[in-house]
């Protein structure tokens, strides 16, 4: 490992050993690897068709040749951060040393201090997750009562808009009716009107008419109205026989 002889002592010491880790990684990489392409050549297989035909063989040379390009970039990426690691993260600084048994401090004092310490922590956690609690709570609630006032000013203004438009369409109909029936007088009126004029025209013209007749007519008329009755009798029994 590199890094020096310092760090490995310090690792071993804690029964840690960072390559361990390291190979561990590069080990699940490779068989990720294997597993896409293997995944890859069974769906290229199957939608290419090429089971038990000389395509397949093919088909396994293009896959080895992706999977050694695909293994070639993975070294050269993996190997870099292979010796990153070695050289930064898994190395102890200069000056580290492990705090000796006999140089612990009094085991009593460190357990009573410590616990107290957590729980005065947790305690303040928990008061301030309390109190945003309560906090989330009241908004919580504001929004629901803004949602109902919402929900129910909405549903006012969606029965005055039906009302409004109810109404003007009952306006609507009754303007229409009355236009209906202004329309209808005013055709009867002109028909009574046409009627009496064609009576007084039809009139005028039998005065007309009767005016212009024959003027003996007239005179016989005149004869008839001036003879006896027993002479119109006489007249009428001579005209039966």
């Amino acid at each position: 490992m590199e890094g020096g002889g310092e760090s490995e002592a310090t690792f071993e010491s804690l029964k840690l050993n960072p390559q361990i880790f390291i190979n561990e990684v590069l080990n699940s990489v490779d068989d990720l690897l294997d597993e896409a392409l293997r995944y890859y050549h069974q769906q290229a297989s199957a939608s290419l068709k090429t089971g038990g035909t000389d395509r397949d063989q093919d088909l396994s040379k293009g896959v080895d040749t992706m999977r050694n390009m695909v293994q070639s970039v993975l070294d050269s990426h993996l190997g870099m951060w292979e010796k990153y690691c070695l050289r930064h993260c898994f190395k102890v600084p200069e000056g580290f040393s492990l705090t000796k048994p006999d140089e612990l401090p009094d085991g009593d004092s460190f357990m009573d201090t410590e616990p107290d310490t957590q729980l005065e922590t947790l305690r303040n956690k928990l008061y301030q997750a309390t109190k945003e609690s309560a906090e989330l709570s009241q908004e919580l609630q504001a929004l629901e009562r803004q949602s109902v006032s919402s929900d129910h000013s909405r549903k006012i203004v969606n029965e005055v808009l039906q009302s409004c438009e109810q109404s003007s369409a009952n306006e609507m109909i009754q303007e229409i009716m009355r236009s209906a029936d202004e329309l209808r007088l005013k055709i009867g009126t002109l028909k009574n009107q046409r009627t009496e004029e064609k009576g007084f025209q039809r009139i005028k013209d039998l005065k007309i008419d009767y005016l212009n007749k024959d003027v003996s007519l007239t005179e016989r008329v005149k004869g008839l109205c001036a003879a006896k009755l027993e002479d119109l009798r006489k007249l009428s029994d001579l005209m039966q026989i």
